[in-house]
């Protein structure tokens, strides 16, 4: 019987163990949020290269922010489009929503500019403004409209505010989503599956199931809540931006919040050497949170 009584006690110590684990929020152990740096005028748009350096936009400023894997910031490109969401490729090209010019670029190791796209069917894009990249190079970003000091005009050509697919060719364009009110943060599975895009006008994130040639099917409400950025992380837990950072799991279900002493937090990515940090650019500050989770793919 005491054998028995002990199979239990390990039985129940294991379950606990899971339990605990599935429950516990993403911080690693003993990790506490910090500030990296607060000199900004509003950050946006983090993304880490193949090194797990992060980069990120100070878009006020029209620059694009490096914050190196050994803990130097430097800036990368001035101007840099009034860049927005950010997102690097497999040959460690970064991709840019540049919306100064409702563009959508493509810059070298080297800082040489390619643009991808500016128009849709004849007419301006309204403002592309976040971007993933799924496994085979082909390009899924956000067209929001919101009226900028620079701009010229003052309403969008465009019929809707859109979600729109570029071909791995980098010549074909469809728009695969009309029928949200305000699209913004935008992240995909890291096999290539499975689309997540946040209205955040109409306050709910949807989930799509990708198909081979772009399009999307089997549209499904993930969660009642909006966002402006999104990531995702090896557990395929959904990270949600706003009032600090809101976590989800792969059901929906809200597992976690990180509070930022900020107005607002615009997005997160993961990055460092082995993606075990989660960076978050709010307001005038980039901050960082060691996790015991890691990041996947296209952040």
């Amino acid at each position: 019987m005491r054998n028995g009584w002990l199979v239990l006690a390990i039985t129940a110590a294991c379950v606990t163990g899971v339990a605990a684990e599935e429950t516990a929020g993403i911080a690693a152990p003993g990790a506490a949020l910090e500030k990296l740096s607060g000199e900004f005028e509003f950050t946006e748009g983090p993304a880490a290269d193949p090194a797990g350096n992060v980069y990120f936009t100070d878009q006020p400023n029209d620059r694009i922010m490096k914050w190196s894997v050994d803990g130097a910031l430097t800036a990368f490109m001035q101007p840099s489009g009034r860049a927005n969401g950010l997102c690097f490729d497999k040959e460690g090209f970064l991709w840019a929503c540049a919306d100064e010019k409702n563009q959508l670029w493509r810059i070298s190791p080297e800082k040489k500019v390619e643009v991808l796209i500016d128009k849709h069917e004849g007419k301006l894009l309204n403002g592309p403004n976040d971007l993933w990249l799924r496994p085979d190079g082909g390009a899924y970003f956000t067209d929001p409209f919101y009226k900028r000091s620079y701009w010229d005009r003052e309403t969008m050509e465009q019929p809707c505010q859109g979600v729109y697919f570029l071909a791995p060719d980098r010549k074909t364009v469809t728009r695969v989503i009309d029928d949200l009110e305000q699209p913004n943060g935008i992240i995909g599975t890291p096999d290539g599956k499975t689309l997540y895009v946040t209205d955040i006008h109409a306050k709910k994130t949807y989930a799509y199931a990708i198909q081979e040639d772009g399009s999307l099917a089997a549209k499904t409400l993930f969660c009642e809540m909006g966002s402006d950025g999104m990531t995702i992380d090896n557990k395929g837990n959904v990270y949600l931006t706003g009032k600090g950072v809101f976590v989800f799991d792969k059901a929906g279900k809200q597992i976690d919040h990180i509070a930022v002493d900020e107005p607002w937090t615009a997005n997160v990515s993961f990055g460092g050497t082995n993606m075990e940090y989660l960076f978050i650019t709010a307001s005038k500050g980039l901050y960082r949170l060691q996790t015991r989770v890691k990041g996947v793919g296209s952040q």
